[in-house]
């Protein structure tokens, strides 16, 4: 099994085209894969329409891309569908409008002036007019889990000790602590995002790929074989094995 994965876009279209691009070089070398992008297409980067249609319009073309639902992508969904809904695994002091979340620059990239400065009831109704259906429709039919091979892929990561099909979609988008600090096997090997570092690490029963995009860090692109993985860089593959683990950023997203 070989398989290419995409670390959290985060609005930065410019970024997943470099991407898609180390990519496709290496696909004409070692044959075409399917794409697993793990999730958080939207908030906080500057063009989060942008990445939407760039996504949609490949599969539609045929490409062999997957999309996962990220937490701001589901907030995202949730705000047009209720901006009053709570979103289960953020504070109840936020809102994904808060600056520390980033939903105003994503329907910035709608076309909305300051929707993050005026009355909820406003933004909300300008921002079902002008994010288009087919956006909400992609967004909410995303799936949460893509196993394949010996590998699964998942926004945040697995609940521990829990069988694929009995993983819940609040952890696959939320989870942090009891996942990240589980030494054991997972079975497969997990590939995930949404804990930002400084540069993807693998862990032995984990790779993190989040390498920081939304703040400012690059986005990072792998190739998996079997469970053997690389990161796709301008001079070629670079071998990504159970190292020291990059620091955390020392600003972590905020969640329950």
């Amino acid at each position: 099994m070989r398989a290419y994965a995409v670390g959290d876009i985060h609005g930065h279209l410019d970024l997943l085209k470099e991407v898609h691009a180390l990519i496709a070089a290496d696909m004409a070398q070692h044959g075409a894969a399917p794409v697993v992008h793990v999730g958080d297409l939207v908030d906080r980067g500057p063009d989060s329409r942008g990445v939407i249609d760039y996504l949609m319009q490949g599969i539609a073309a045929g490409q062999d891309w997957t999309v996962l639902k990220g937490n701001h992508d589901r907030m995202f969904w949730r705000f047009l569908r209720d901006p009053a809904e709570l979103e289960p695994g953020l504070r109840a002091d936020l809102s994904w409008l808060h600056p520390k979340i980033g939903g105003a620059e994503t329907l910035e990239s709608y076309g909305l002036h300051a929707p993050g400065d005026r009355p909820i009831d406003a933004v909300h109704a300008e921002a079902v007019a002008a994010v288009p259906q087919a956006h909400r429709d992609f967004i909410e039919n995303l799936p949460s889990i893509y196993p394949l091979g010996e590998v699964v892929f998942a926004h945040a990561g697995i609940r521990p000790e829990t069988q694929l099909q009995d993983q819940i979609e609040d952890d696959l988008l939320w989870i942090r602590g009891v996942f990240l600090e589980y030494d054991e096997s997972f079975g497969p090997l997990v590939i995930h995002g949404h804990t930002a570092l400084e540069a993807a690490t693998h862990y032995g029963n984990r790779v993190n790929i989040d390498s920081a995009a939304a703040y400012g860090g690059p986005l990072t692109a792998i190739v998996i074989e079997g469970r053997e993985v690389w990161q796709l860089t301008p001079e070629g593959r670079k071998p990504l094995r159970r190292d020291v683990p990059a620091p955390f950023l020392k600003y972590m997203p905020p969640s329950r």
